[in-house]
Order: C-alpha cells, then structure tokens, then sequence
C-alpha cells in the first residue's frame, strides 16, 4: 500500500528546517526526502544529511535523463526532488516529506495530486529579517542586500497560500510543531479508515482543522498585511 506524500514549501528563513527536523524526531515510518542542490553547503550541513550538493553540469544532466519528479532554479542555484525517493516510498508503504519551494510544490501537485501540501509562514517580515540575519551570522556573514531580497522573495511565495491544503504560522515553535504533528497524524487516520472516537484523536482532528487552508485564512489577516498583502492579491 503506497504512503502519503506531504509537501513543505516556506519562504526561506521562516524556521521550516527547524519543523521538519521535530517532525521526523516525533514520528515514524515517515521517510524524507534529501534534495539535489548546485549551491554550496551553509556552516555545519552535510553531504547526504540537508542536500546531495551536484555541480549544475551534473543537475542538467539529471534534468536531461528525467530523474527529478519536480526541480526549481531559486536565487541562481538549482534543486530538485529525485523521482527515485518517492518511488522507493510507495514500495515500502511509508510515508515521503517533501521540503520544497513554491515552484516544485506546483509541479508535485501537479503529478501527485492526492499529495497533502501545508504551507508555513512567518508571523511578519520584522521576525523573518531576525531569522535571517541570525542565520547569516552564523554562517559568518551578513549582506543586506541579500536578506531583502529573500524577504521580497518571501512575499511573492506567500501569494501562493490558497494553493496550499493546510497553513501554519511559525511563530511559537512548540505550537507550530504541535498543529504540524496534528496534521500528520489525522490525514494518516482518516486513510485508514479508523473513526476517530478517541479523545486523543478528537483534539487532533480540532487542532489539524483549524490548520485547513479555509479555517487560517479567518487568522491570516495580521500575518498578510504585515508583507503589505491583502486576501485580494493572494492567488
């Protein structure tokens, strides 16, 4: 029996490693799928742990032979999913993350369109230019052209929200993980079958509910304005 494929997509620095990484910690048969990258590795990342780093000639080579089941050129730098980790899935029955951009996301979809697709937003650009000085700092530099562009990149992707099954806002960790957890957990009970007629898998289905794209959007309004958006000019 094929698993579930949950797709991740954030803009960058909105804290999503961060979740996927409590996730995969917290549940099991839930395999993740480690993507293809031309950019260089950041402070402590690893061949084969965050991305398999490729030269750009080796990712257009991959293009060419078919091997990605989606692939975007972000900021200059390529990524991609291999097609191989979701069929390796299917085989085993387990369930595949995907943690991917808006871009890829689309294409997924497009091609899996059972996949169940949650998209996280940081509370405002203030908070999500902190996350990303931090990290550049870590990394040990800082270049502010660099951080407004990835925050007018932010906007752009979360224009894309609708597009999206579920919508969590990053801004107390312990809670995203938790509304993260509840997703995960409902959408795998309501496949099975199983009822939900345990108080424990009651206060998920509530808590997973109030994630559903048309449940957030009542709470999204604050986080939207903040990028100077509004409900009118999300796609």
């Amino acid at each position: 029996m094929a698993g579930i494929l949950f797709i991740l997509s954030a803009p960058s620095g909105s804290g999503k490693s961060t979740l996927v990484s409590q996730l995969r910690s917290l549940v099991g048969q839930l395999d993740f799928s480690i993507s293809y990258t031309t950019r260089a590795p950041r402070g402590s990342e690893q061949e084969g742990r965050e991305y398999h780093y490729v030269s750009a000639e080796t990712f257009r080579e991959m293009i060419a032979a078919g091997e990605f089941l989606e692939w975007a050129n972000v900021f200059g730098n390529y990524y991609g999913t291999a097609s191989a980790s979701l069929e390796k899935a299917r085989v085993a029955g387990r369930d595949l993350l995907l943690d991917i951009d808006v871009q890829g996301a689309r294409q997924v979809r497009e091609r899996v369109p059972e996949a169940v697709s949650i998209f996280i937003l940081p509370p405002n650009p203030r908070v999500l230019a902190t996350r990303l000085r931090n990290r550049s700092r870590a990394e040990g530099t800082i270049d502010e052209s660099v951080i407004q562009r990835r925050l007018d990149k932010a906007r752009q992707e979360i224009e894309n929200y609708r597009q999206y099954s579920y919508i969590l806002v990053n801004d107390v960790l312990d809670v995203a993980v938790e509304s993260l957890l509840a997703i995960v957990k409902v959408e795998r009970l309501a496949r099975s079958g199983e009822p939900f007629d345990s108080e424990d898998a009651r206060r998920l289905e509530e808590l997973a509910h109030g994630c559903l794209q048309m449940e957030a959007r009542k709470k999204l309004g604050p986080v939207l304005r903040s990028f100077g958006l509004n409900e009118e000019q999300a796609e």
